[in-house]
C-alpha cells in the first residue's frame, strides 16, 4: 500500500468533510438530495476532483459525530464563528507528524451553493522537508435528486469509487499512525 497517497486522500476528504460541522459553531445541514464538489488545491501534489455526495436530512449530523472526535483529536484549536456573510474558521492540527495551521472562509445558502476557501501552511514530516503553503478551495452545488443507486451518505470519487460517509473507520484506518 502506497500509504503517502492514501493518507493524503484520506486527509483531503477529513478537510473537505469537516467543513460541514466539526466545530463548536454549527453550520446551517444542507439541503438534501445530490451535491457536487469541487475541489481545486494549489501548492499541493493532490490533483483537483469532483464528488459527488448524496445527503438527507440527518447525514450532515451523522458526519459530525463521525469526524468530529477525529479532528478534536488532531487539532489543538478549532474555532468557528459566524459573520455577516458566512463562517469563518481558524485551526492547528498535526497529522502523521506534520503541523498545519490555516483559515477557512465559508459562504453560501446551502441550499443551492455554498463555498469553502482554506488557506494553510504545512510543516514537519519527512525529515529535511520544506515547509508550504496550500489553498483548497470547494464549490459545491446542489444537483437534485439523488441517483436511484445511491443511499444518504454515499460519495462518489474521480474514477467511480464509491464510498459512504457511514464507514468513516475505514478513513481513520488510512491515517498516519492508525492502528493497522
Amino acid at each position: 500500500m502506497r500509504r503517502p497517497a492514501a493518507s493524503g486522500i484520506a486527509c483531503g476528504v477529513l478537510l473537505a468533510l469537516s467543513a460541514h460541522g466539526a466545530f463548536a459553531v454549527e453550520l446551517p445541514t444542507r439541503k438534501p438530495g445530490l451535491w457536487e464538489m469541487k475541489m481545486a488545491r494549489t501548492g499541493s501534489q493532490m490533483p483537483d476532483m469532483t464528488m459527488q455526495h448524496c445527503t438527507d436530512a440527518t447525514i450532515d449530523k451523522e458526519m459530525n459525530s463521525n469526524v468530529a472526535p477525529m479532528a478534536k483529536q488532531m487539532c489543538s484549536k478549532q474555532d468557528l464563528q459566524q459573520t455577516a456573510n458566512g463562517y469563518v474558521a481558524d485551526f492547528v492540527c498535526t497529522i502523521g507528524g506534520i503541523n498545519s495551521t490555516g483559515h477557512t472562509e465559508i459562504v453560501g445558502d446551502f441550499n443551492s451553493a455554498y463555498v469553502v476557501k482554506t488557506t494553510s501552511h504545512f510543516e514537519g514530516g519527512k525529515a529535511g522537508a520544506p515547509a508550504r503553503d496550500t489553498t483548497m478551495t470547494i464549490e459545491a452545488k446542489w444537483l437534485g435528486a439523488c441517483k436511484p443507486d445511491q443511499k444518504p451518505g454515499d460519495i462518489v470519487m474521480p474514477g467511480g469509487m464509491k464510498m459512504n460517509v457511514k464507514d468513516m473507520e475505514k478513513l481513520k484506518a488510512l491515517l498516519p499512525g492508525a492502528k493497522q
